[in-house]
């Protein structure tokens, strides 16, 4: 008696797989004689429609049958190429996604957003420059501080200093 994940196992499981497709070609081809054998008998128009049926389904199951173990096949190469591109270290991302932990996906959501405030205040400072005037010189010195706040944030996120927390100010819009 073999214990339970024995190295047998795989084996027996392949050829009873292979045991029972070459198992259902066999009763399908062997359905389709006896049609043709009773059809040719009767000599009758529901003798050789049953054929038909019979030759249908025969061709189905054979183009399944062969299909699946062409597939099959090729879904195991590719597995073992991937497998070994993995051992290796040298696989790529889909043969070896990298997984982020939440801290990590969450530092780079929090990057993404700073960056894209960045941005915005960017469009304002480009905007504001080109007027006159006292409230357009404001705009543009709050834009420039809020730049400076979020970069000092985000470089703060990406490598901490131990100088304690990140800056903080009131951004007015």
């Amino acid at each position: 008696m073999n214990p339970l994940g024995s190295s047998s196992a795989p084996a027996q499981g392949k050829k009873i797989t292979i045991n029972a497709s070459t198992l259902s070609l066999a009763v399908m081809v062997t359905i389709f004689l006896v049609a043709v054998v009773f059809a040719a008998n009767q000599n009758d128009v529901v003798g050789w429609f049953v054929v038909v049926i019979s030759l249908g389904w025969l061709l189905l199951s054979a183009f399944l049958v062969f299909g699946l173990k062409r597939g099959a096949a090729k879904m195991t190469t590719q597995l073992k190429a991937a497998t070994a591109a993995a051992a290796r270290g040298q696989g790529n991302a889909v043969a070896s996604p990298v997984v982020l932990d939440e801290a990590t996906r969450n530092r780079d959501l929090k990057l993404d957003h700073s960056f894209k405030i960045i941005q915005v205040q960017v469009g304002v400072v480009n905007e504001y420059r080109v007027q006159k005037g006292t409230d357009a010189s404001g705009m543009v010195g709050r834009a420039l501080e809020t730049i400076e706040i979020t970069a000092s944030n985000a470089r703060e996120m990406m490598k901490p200093s131990g100088r304690g927390e990140p800056l903080t100010g009131e951004v007015i819009d």
